[in-house]
């Protein structure tokens, strides 16, 4: 039935890595989210008012920002789609982040009026007239929202949209307060005591949460997050399945957006090869990798000596010196420049995110260790940061 749903609402719609498909997507989860939250807003605004309930208009006022959040994520999506242009080169696909942005701030702000109303509410307390429509609403309500919930989140992971999804969990969380709101009203009429400003306070805390949940969730994408770690793991077998690719390193993947990825990396080939046949292979996996992974990848191919024995052996203990210091520590790009009073040991040393520890000792603990190989040696060390990973230790 879901598939059927979207073969008659959505053309093409298996299509979802092209940006007007996922444009389609997102106009028909916006225009479910519009209508239903709208006529949501209405019922339960005609039923707090009739009844006295705060809790209840103040849901009703949630689902009206509900409402217009989708609105908002419309004209997000609509902008996410426009060409590159001179000043932004890699397009406006993060354009679909700072609505969800905006759409996260204006959910806080509802949170704290609402809180407001309700600590009021429970300063001075007015009876609240049961009734079932009430209840039917409310029960109503958490049936749309549960519906919303599922299709959102389905929607989102289709088509990989950070602001659906958000938008599904916004939904969740809908349901459980719209349960407190009735759960209030039940008691009340049970007991006849009255808990309409609490249940109130539980509504705004719970859109408060959900605002900062989702505060989080979209600037991430804009700050920069390391990429899918999958992905990554895909693109280096993929890189060294080729003959003649002795190694890669400083593996670089950013986004400007949904389906909007960039990479770049450097891949090792023999220095005794063909320079020609070593520049035809690095083309071949450039291309190769944008298309299987739709992934704009530019390769610097770096030559090594790998026939040269006392190179050879000088590299393996530096990689060990290096790894002993730090098991999360890498080396790559090693050469040697003899000389007659000292020789010159040149290479990269690869740092985690969370290493903290201080470069300039860094550096000096490796020289040290390396001297104790041949004192004439020196080191020139650069140090990289790792792009890619996600440790967070």
């Amino acid at each position: 039935m879901y598939e059927r749903i979207l073969r008659w609402f959505i053309k093409d719609y298996e299509n979802t890595e092209d940006s007007a498909v996922r444009g389609r997507y997102a106009t028909f989860a916006g225009v479910i989210g519009i209508a239903s939250n709208f006529f949501l807003f209405v019922i339960k605004l005609i039923a707090g008012t009739l009844f006295n309930s705060i809790a209840v208009t103040a849901d009703a006022v949630n689902n009206l920002t509900d409402a217009g959040s989708s609105i908002i994520v419309l004209v997000g999506f609509k902008l996410s789609r426009k060409p590159a242009d001179e000043q932004h080169p890699y397009g406006h696909a993060r354009a679909e982040y700072i609505t969800g942005f905006l759409v996260s701030v204006v959910i806080l702000l509802l949170g704290f009026e609402l809180i407001k109303a309700s600590f009021n509410k429970v300063l001075y307390p007015d009876p609240i007239n049961f009734s079932y429509l009430t209840v039917t609403v409310l029960i109503i309500s958490i049936l749309v929202k549960l519906w919303q919930g599922i299709i959102n989140k389905k929607l989102g992971q289709r088509i990989n949209s950070t602001a659906l999804i958000a938008t599904g969990q916004d939904s969740m969380n809908d349901v459980i307060s719209t349960s407190s709101v009735l759960a209030a009203t039940i008691f009340a009429k049970l007991t006849n005591i009255q808990i309409d400003g609490y249940m109130g306070i539980i509504v705004a805390l719970f859109i408060i949460y959900s605002g900062i949940k989702l505060v989080i969730e979209t600037l991430n994408p804009l700050l920069g997050v390391a990429p899918d770690q999958e992905l990554v793991s895909d693109i280096e077998k993929e890189i060294l399945s080729y003959d003649g690719v002795l190694g890669i390193h400083d593996l670089v993947v950013h986004s400007y957006g949904p389906e909007k990825t960039f990479a770049s990396v450097h891949v090792e080939v023999d220095a005794n090869g063909d320079l020609l046949e070593s520049h035809d292979l690095i083309d071949v996996i450039e291309k190769d990798i944008t298309n299987k992974f739709a992934v704009n990848t530019v390769i610097h191919m770096d030559p090594i000596v790998t026939d040269d024995e006392s190179i050879n052996d000088l590299r393996r203990k530096v990689d060990e010196i290096v790894r002993g210091i730090d098991d999360k520590l890498s080396m790559h790009d090693f050469r040697v420049v003899m000389g007659k009073t000292h020789s010159n040991l040149i290479f990269d040393v690869l740092l985690p995110p969370s290493f903290d520890s201080c470069e300039t000792e860094l550096r000096k603990t490796i020289d040290e260790e390396i001297k104790k190989i041949d004192t004439t040696f020196n080191s020139v060390i650069t140090l990289d940061r790792n792009y890619t990973s996600t440790t967070n230790s």
